[in-house]
């Protein structure tokens, strides 16, 4: 048997101390225990908790450890005292532990240091009422970060413009190759399937009237003010939004936004600036090539309906000007602006830790989509008002 339950000596005490003691027992009052602890107490030899505290009697209110007779011992004993102690607490039991050793004290402390998790268990439900409002106040302290950290990039912009910034311009060269050049594969798949299935949803309808060559028309105007900026907007909302957030995310875990700070340069200058620029920049060209791009997987899908390649090319010259073009230019300056807006901010924002990176990265995709969306709404119902 590795342990001993005793009851204290009490051989020691006055004769009136020891009537006392006698008649409370007897009265059946609660009374102090010695758990003696002997042997060796390593893993895999060692009872468990539940056999240690079924031998403790009901009546007692204190308990003493004592390890004089014990010999070897590892973490096992230091497990089970733990749960002996938590058992201890439940039934407001004292537990003595002075007389073991230093060690599994400093063992035992370290772990009782904290108490262990209990969920929070809230048997009122939340109205409806309490709900919505506390996703309208969320929404709200969202949209003010947003527009301050919009402030901020705006001021950022200004001290650049004046050549105060310190924005460096290898910086946004660099930049500009990471969401440029490396960018075209996908760009150049994604715009070409779609010119593809614009022509063939047009040609549902146009070889029913024998219009074929409309499909150019239909192609060309598609990709040229709406398909072209959108999708590679798409496009670089997964691919560079999220790269952002995740660059900046890992600054913010590693301190280093901390540390810029601390020197006294400003992380919108610095880091946010040169990303946002970069996509301002590249996003006009991407537009451009997508559209082209867009127009020859619409060409591939028009010579299968007997339609001339010369034809094609025409009836595409003739159905966009220059007001189109300029159109879908315009829309992707802004979308650029609202992915880099998105990305940077949910980067800047990130936690301190390695799944607030992850969280960043999707929170930047999300909301570069939202944004994109709402804005491609709303240039759509400028440009009708004002018949462009």
């Amino acid at each position: 048997m590795l342990f001993r339950i005793e009851q204290s000596d009490i051989g020691n005490q006055t004769p009136a101390d020891t009537l006392a003691s006698t008649s409370a027992t007897a009265a059946g009052v609660s009374s102090k225990v010695q758990l003696l602890l002997c042997g060796n107490w390593q893993l895999g030899h060692t009872p468990d908790s539940e056999t240690l505290i079924a031998a403790i009697p009901a009546d007692c209110n204190s308990i003493a450890l004592a390890t004089n007779e014990l010999q070897h011992w590892d973490s096992s004993l230091a497990v089970t005292l733990l749960q002996l102690a938590r058992w201890c607490e439940q039934k407001q039991i004292a537990l003595d532990t002075s007389a073991t050793p230093e060690t599994l004290q400093q063992l035992l402390n370290l772990a009782t240091a904290i108490p262990p998790y209990q969920p929070v268990t809230n048997t009122n439900e939340i109205s409806l009422l309490a709900r919505l409002q506390k996703t309208i106040f969320g929404q709200g302290e969202g949209l003010a970060r947003t527009l301050i950290f919009i402030g901020d990039i705006s001021l950022a912009f200004t001290h650049w413009l004046r050549g105060n910034a310190k924005t460096r311009s290898q910086d946004i060269f660099f930049f500009i190759e990471q969401v440029g050049p490396r960018a075209l594969a996908i760009v150049t798949l994604i715009a070409l399937l779609v010119g593809m299935i614009l022509a063939y949803l047009g040609s549902v309808q146009l070889r029913q009237l024998g219009a074929q060559v409309y499909v150019a028309d239909l192609v060309a105007i598609g990709m040229v003010r709406e398909m072209g900026a959108l999708m590679t907007a798409v496009i670089m909302a997964g691919r560079t939004g999220a790269a952002y957030a995740a660059q900046l995310g890992t600054m913010q875990v590693n301190e280093e936004i901390d540390a810029l700070k601390t020197m006294g340069i400003s992380a919108m200058e610095f880091l946010v600036l040169p990303r946002l620029l970069a996509l301002v920049f590249i996003m006009p060209l991407l537009c451009i090539y997508a559209d082209v791009v867009g127009m020859l997987g619409g060409a591939l899908v028009a010579t299968s309906m007997d339609v001339n390649f010369s034809q094609y090319i025409l009836q595409t010259q003739g159905a966009v000007d220059l007001m189109d073009i300029l159109a879908g230019l315009i829309k992707s300056v802004f979308f650029g602006v609202l992915i880099a807006i998105a990305g940077c901010q949910a980067g800047i924002e990130c936690g301190r830790n390695s799944d607030a990176v992850g969280m960043a990265a999707t929170n930047a995709v999300v909301r570069a989509i939202v944004y994109l969306v709402v804005a491609d709404a709303a240039f759509n119902i400028l440009y009708d008002k004002l018949g462009i």
